[in-house]
């Protein structure tokens, strides 16, 4: 294979003042679109498809590339992908990106290897940096809150990695509102301010506003980036009539046959028609509905391909939704 052959697109940062949201109440600007390598950048995807994606993402302003320690599949793997393109391709350009990881899930067998420990916390960052051939990632967040261990001990490994220069930024994700007020405090007391916070938000699962999480990011200038903006393909014209063969509902990975309901066909046929009235596809409306919410930073995507990547990147110039949308929308 070809090494040392890529070139970025020198038109890349042309239309800056469309693509890219500040972060919060900070110095940091993040593409309204992100990309996440939760799925399709592991060892059991081809190389060159995922070389291809993360050309593409980049080479159209996308400047943000998000993973965790357990993406692949399997675990590690989408952190080694990335670094053998880091090697091959992104090194001369790693100042203009914004790298994120995140450790708190299960990552190796044994006690250390889950949950919020310091321990865990910081063996899986040293792991991550080799897997991806970095001496710093730009964000590393704790994945997921851990109720067994003291907030304390997971946020002074949080202090201390930042400090360490390991991380230049603070994360959160997925954690409930009073721990998330306990970080917030505790970080700013510590002079390494929350930068971002990265919940579930889409169309069909509103939790982050429902809970007060995205008004108090808002109120408090903390970023707020959503994942599974498509509801794992839900808010995709994919589910209208049936479940495809290919799916992840077809092989009950990660999305099960109860999930699609009566009401449910009847709500994305609702979201279908808004989408054709508006010269999109269903995914383009479901990403711009995101970024229209009060708070909002930018928006995860996952892809498959180059030709889906630019498809979910249209979102990015969606005109404002009318009021009378709004409400059907619910």
């Amino acid at each position: 294979m070809e090494e040392n052959q890529y070139t970025a697109n020198s038109k890349r940062y042309e239309n800056s003042s469309l693509i890219y949201r500040r972060c919060g109440h900070s110095g940091i600007l993040l593409p309204k679109v992100s990309l996440g390598l939760w799925q399709n950048f592991g060892s059991t995807s081809p190389f060159d498809k995922s070389r291809q994606i993360l050309h593409t993402a980049f080479d159209n302003g996308i400047t943000h590339f998000d993973l965790a320690n357990n993406y692949g599949p399997p675990y590690g793997t989408a952190e080694e992908t990335f670094g053998t393109i880091m090697e091959r391709d992104f090194r001369p350009y790693r100042d203009e990106m914004f790298i994120s990881t995140k450790a708190g899930y299960d990552m190796w067998e044994g006690p250390y290897g889950n949950w919020g420990s310091r321990k865990y916390l910081i063996a899986s960052l040293d792991q991550s940096l080799k897997r991806m051939k970095l001496d710093y990632v730009d964000l590393f967040y704790t994945h997921r809150y851990d109720p067994h261990t003291p907030l304390e001990e997971t946020l002074q490994a949080i202090v201390d990695i930042v400090r360490a220069g390991k991380a230049l930024y603070a994360g959160i994700s997925r954690w409930p509102l009073e721990a998330l007020k306990f970080a917030y405090d505790y970080l700013r007391e510590r002079d390494v301010p929350l930068l971002i916070y990265q919940g579930r938000l889409n169309l069909l699962d509103r939790a982050p506003q429902e809970e007060g999480i995205l008004d108090f990011c808002r109120q408090k200038g903390v970023g707020f980036i959503s994942f599974s903006p498509l509801a794992q393909g839900l808010l995709t014209e994919r589910y209208l009539n049936d479940i495809p063969q290919d799916s992840r509902m077809k092989e009950n990975r990660t999305l099960t046959a109860d999930r699609l309901t009566p009401e449910l066909i009847r709500y994305l046929h609702t979201v279908k028609s808004i989408a054709d009235s508006r010269g999109e596809n269903m995914a383009q409306t479901a990403l711009a509905w995101i970024l229209e919410q009060e708070g909002v930073t930018s928006t995860l995507v996952g892809a498959s391909s180059a030709k889906q990547l630019m498809n979910n990147l249209c979102c990015i110039n969606s005109a404002s939704f009318s009021e009378e949308h709004l409400n059907i929308l619910g």
